[in-house]
């Protein structure tokens, strides 16, 4: 991570950026009597994990970059979730769920394979 200067530079973040923006273009669709609940669900779990990225790296000590990279990886399964329920109240079809898990999965690799990478220094 020699070349990586901030948050920005990661490309965990970059995806995580792109994953918020969609997530949002998707619950624009949801029921106005849902803004106060599951979309605000939604969009605060995705928007938590760019957040944890940045946190983690913006904090320096490698171990706290991992916690944080944690964090991130569960803000991913409970975006997941949140999707799962959506999909199942007839929010979402089921080619737009498997087009999140598919997005969530590369965020969440990228995510790992980070995580990893810093264990093992």
């Amino acid at each position: 991570m020699g070349s990586v200067r901030s948050h920005r530079d990661l490309i965990a973040w970059q995806k995580a950026i792109d994953l918020v923006e969609w997530c949002y273009q998707v619950t624009e669709t949801f029921p106005r009597d849902e803004q106060f609940g599951l979309t605000q669900q939604l969009r605060r779990a995705a928007v938590s994990v760019p957040a944890n990225i940045a946190e983690g790296k913006g904090r320096g000590a490698s171990k706290e970059f991992v916690r944080y990279l944690a964090i991130a990886n569960g803000s991913l399964t409970e975006l997941d979730t949140h999707f799962v329920i959506a999909a199942r109240l007839g929010y979402i079809n089921e080619a737009t769920l498997e087009e999140v898990v598919e997005r969530i999965e590369e965020v969440g690799r990228i995510v790992t394979g980070l995580r990893k990478s810093l264990e093992a220094r």
